[in-house]
């Protein structure tokens, strides 16, 4: 669906592993999860949707490293590097997936918030529930998760995600779309 490529009918038609949907925030993800889709084609032999736009790849807020590339896997979850140094102090965990990462790690308001942590949800199907709860396991004094996106509510990974979410945070603290 190059067309018009809307992520929420990928999802409505996800079930029971039947594909693989990604929205990657690096080259090296890219270039990771199209090395993975290659050897799983034996054994696993999924489609693959990948969301990423092109003009993401080459912002150079996402370019990788040669050791990125040559040492790397793909990462279905990626953690907020700054904030995990200072987890005890994160009180708020943004998820969002793709070009809308760029955006927030670049605001201005990013260096404002020190108890923010972006974490980047590559894999959007299947889910990766356990690599995302052992991501918010390491912030202990959570009070407020929110999943952000450009779409609206109707549109995007919100509404397939929003149970999903649901189970991983188990009414530790509450879940909110922006």
């Amino acid at each position: 669906d190059h067309s018009s490529a809307r992520l929420e009918r990928f999802l409505q038609s996800a079930a029971d592993l039947n594909v693989r949907i990604v929205n990657c925030t690096t080259a090296a993800q890219y270039f990771h999860v199209l090395r993975r889709q290659a050897l799983l084609l034996g054994t696993d032999p999924l489609p693959l949707v990948m969301l990423t736009p092109k003009s993401l790849l080459r912002h150079p807020m996402v370019a990788s490293t040669p050791r990125e590339l040559a040492e790397g896997a793909f990462q279905r979850v990626i953690d907020d590097g700054q904030a995990a140094a200072r987890a005890a102090k994160i009180r708020r965990v943004v998820l969002c997936s793709g070009k809308v990462y760029v955006d927030l790690a670049g605001s201005e308001q990013r260096q404002a918030s020190p108890d923010v942590a972006l974490v980047r949800v590559e894999q959007i199907y299947p889910f990766p529930a356990d690599a995302l709860q052992a991501v918010l396991k390491k912030y202990t004094k959570l009070r407020d998760v929110c999943w952000v996106q450009e779409e609206p509510e109707n549109m995007g990974a919100w509404e397939f995600a929003r149970p999903l979410l649901e189970q991983v945070i188990d009414g530790r603290c509450p879940l909110r779309y922006v």
